[in-house]
Order: C-alpha cells, then sequence, then structure tokens
C-alpha cells in the first residue's frame, strides 16, 4: 500500500498572493527575497554566496518561485525532475492553524479574532479571567511582542512578582510565558488549558503555554512549549486517513495544531534537526499506507520572525541537504510533498507573517508542472494517493 510524507516548511512562503495589499503584504517573497539577498552578498552570516537548495529546486522550487510570484530567484533555476507548483490560501488570515487546516482540506470559514495593537491588548474581562485561573492580582505584558524580547524585559519581574506575562501579536493568539521552576510547569500548562475553551468563544485560534528557565540576562524558553488549539471546522485529511483504518503520524507541533484529532501517534522534538531525525526514522519505518505529517518550525520561529536572512538563508540550506537523504530512501509508491502554510519575509516591514503563495513540490508520482493550486488540494491529492477522498473544496493534481 502506498504512503505519503506531507512535510510543511514553517513560513517558506514565495510570493505572489493575489490579495495580499489586504494583508499590508504586496510585494513580499519569502524565498525570492532571501534568494536575492544571498546573490548580493547580504546573507554572509555562517554561509556565503548564491542560495544553495540542489534538491528542492530540482523538484521544482525556483520554478514554483517564479510561477507564484513572477520573479525569478537567483540560483534557484534547475530544471525541474518532480511536480511543481504553488498554492493560494482562501482562509482569511495568515497564521499557522488557517494554513494547516487549509492544506489538509479544511479552509477556514470565519474572521479570527487578533487582538488591537495599542493600548493593553486584552479586553478588562479577559485579563480578570487570567488572574482568576492563575490565582494572580495582576498579569505582565499584555500587548503585542515577541517571545524572546519579552522574557528580557519582564522575565526578572516575572520572578519578583509571581505574574504570568500574557502578550500577543498579528496572529490570533494569547500566548503567556512562565518559569518552569519557580511559577511550575504543571502549572503553567493547567493554566492554558482552562483558558482555552473561554477564548476560543471569542474565535481566538490558539493559547500557548511558553514555559523557560534561567535567571535575568540567561532566559531560555524550553521544548516544553504546548499549543491549546480549536478544533478545526470539518473532517480533514488526517480524520480521513485515521478513520479508513491506516496510521496518521504527527511530527513536531502538527498534533497541537490538529487539537490531537485524527492522530495516532506523536513525535515531538527540541529543535528541527530531532524533528528531521523522525522523518528519517519514519521513511525507513512507517507502515504501509500511512500518512506522516510534519511541521519544520525553526524558519518561522527563530529566523523569519527575528528577520534574520542569514539565519533563514542556513536553516534553507540545512534542510535541502536532509531533504536529499531523506528522498533517496522513499519506498516504490511513496508520496512525498514540501510545501508550507504562508510566508515569513525576513526582509519585509516590522516581523509578523507575511501573506504570500507557498511552494508545492512532489516526489513519487511523476514529473511535470501542476500550476496554481488551491491549499485544499494539497490534501485532497495525498488523499487521493493513498487511495481516499475528502469532503470539501480541494481537488487533486495528481
Amino acid at each position: 500500500m502506498p504512503r505519503a510524507f506531507l512535510v510543511v516548511l514553517d513560513s517558506v512562503g514565495c510570493g505572489g498572493a493575489p490579495d495580499a495589499e489586504g494583508f499590508g503584504d504586496a510585494g513580499a517573497n519569502t524565498l525570492g527575497h532571501i534568494a536575492e539577498a544571498c546573490a548580493a552578498g547580504r546573507a554572509e552570516t555562517g554561509r556565503s554566496g548564491p542560495l544553495r537548495m540542489p534538491v528542492l529546486d530540482g523538484l521544482g522550487l525556483g520554478a514554483a518561485i517564479r510561477l507564484a510570484s513572477g520573479h525569478p530567484a537567483p540560483g534557484l533555476d534547475a530544471a525541474p525532475h518532480g511536480l511543481w507548483g504553488a498554492a493560494t490560501e482562501v482562509s482569511r488570515g495568515k497564521d499557522t492553524p488557517s494554513g494547516h487546516w487549509e492544506l489538509a482540506g479544511q479552509p477556514v470559514p470565519w474572521d479570527w479574532t487578533v487582538f488591537p495593537d495599542s493600548g493593553p491588548a486584552f479586553p478588562p474581562d479577559l485579563t480578570a479571567e487570567i488572574c482568576a485561573r492563575a490565582g494572580t492580582a495582576g498579569i505582565l505584558g499584555n500587548r503585542h511582542a515577541s517571545g524572546t524580547a519579552i522574557l528580557e524585559d519582564l522575565g526578572a519581574e516575572h520572578l519578583r512578582t509571581g505574574w504570568p506575562i500574557c502578550y500577543t501579536s498579528a496572529d490570533s493568539v494569547l500566548q503567556i510565558a512562565a518559569h518552569e521552576e519557580a511559577f511550575g510547569l504543571q502549572r503553567l500548562l493547567s493554566l492554558c488549558e482552562a483558558l482555552a475553551p473561554w477564548v476560543h468563544r471569542m474565535r481566538v485560534g490558539r493559547v500557548i503555554a511558553r514555559p523557560f528557565t534561567g535567571q535575568p540576562g540567561t532566559f531560555r524558553r524550553t521544548p516544553n512549549r504546548r499549543d491549546f488549539a480549536m478544533r478545526p471546522p470539518g473532517p480533514t485529511l488526517l480524520d480521513a486517513v485515521h478513520g479508513a483504518g491506516r496510521m496518521v503520524h504527527a511530527v513536531g507541533k502538527i498534533g497541537d495544531i490538529f487539537s490531537h484529532h485524527g492522530i495516532d501517534r506523536l513525535h515531538k522534538g527540541a529543535d528541527d534537526a530531532a524533528l528531521m531525525e523522525h522523518l528519517h526514522r519514519l521513511v525507513a519505518q512507517a507502515e504501509d499506507g500511512a500518512l506522516v505529517m510534519a511541521n519544520l518550525v525553526e524558519f518561522d520561529a527563530l529566523w523569519g520572525h527575528r528577520r534574520d536572512v542569514s539565519g533563514f538563508a542556513r536553516a534553507l540550506e540545512w534542510v535541502d541537504g536532509q531533504a536529499g537523504h531523506f528522498l533517496a530512501r522513499l519506498r516504490p509508491g511513496d508520496l512525498a510533498v514540501f510545501t508550507a502554510d504562508h510566508g515569513t519575509d525576513p526582509t519585509w516591514r516590522g516581523t509578523d507573517h507575511t501573506r504570500e503563495r507557498v511552494p508545492v513540490l512532489a516526489a513519487g508520482r511523476g514529473v511535470g508542472q501542476i500550476g496554481l493550486v488551491a491549499f485544499a488540494d494539497v490534501g485532497a491529492s495525498v488523499a487521493a494517493h493513498l487511495g481516499g477522498a475528502l469532503p470539501g473544496p480541494g481537488q487533486s493534481f495528481l
């Protein structure tokens, strides 16, 4: 029985979203601008020269960027030997849940609630609920912030007061940071879990627990992050495969994104290197007929939001090398798809995600251009490869 591997390179957009102007992102192009910066010698920290991604470019990465955005990506000009194209999102968001759910066949039919980037971010009743659940007299933060920067700003005060650090972003999210020892990891996780249903009723997509350790000057976030996400609006690719009696493996934060529905086994790790090891293991060991869905998050978490072009380029080149080893171990009949959920252009203004099309690169099902497709077509195609079908708008491109 065929197997399928769906690998989401978090934030690796390729420009050209037709509605980007409505999000303030007209002209954003994560891959294209990184390639331009590398070719111009502006991404020389820890690497040098043009962007080198021979494996994914060989599948059609450069061609997908040109198709999506109309602009070439210097150094990515190989003749494709896989199926390649670019996908356009219809959900009204540029966030992780919207992108992943739609890739799995379920566009989001509502507008997310986003907290304002002025004054206190959270309404008084939400702040009071957090305090009541946490057993504290107040919260810290209450604003849009970078997760690492707010630890530097408020970590010491958190240790002194015991108040949780609460912040948000342009995504529909409430993030709560607390010290694993001083506040307590389980206390933080219980707080976020208790708040999640309350916040989800507001159409806020996620409550994220952000534990950290250390002392002032040495604070660092730990791998014990936990996302408490809303359920998708209907059955997804994972539900369909699981319901057909096939194994579904979730690598990285896929379990959290899909609220742990339609998943048989979780494979977590402290970083993308650990998650890639899971993929290498699963390509050798996953059961016949299995679906493996993975999210590699560090493009977003470490490089995109921090607007680190060199770091993003290093990560792209590392993943490309890993992809070569992974693809070499596919079995006859397997399908591997590399795609993304949105952009986070590190050359763009601000620190937010960017509204972009995403590349769709497939190995194991021939050679050719699939053109401009919908996000939901990715899930429909994976389902078709595994011998099933998805309800909803997606159409298979296989």
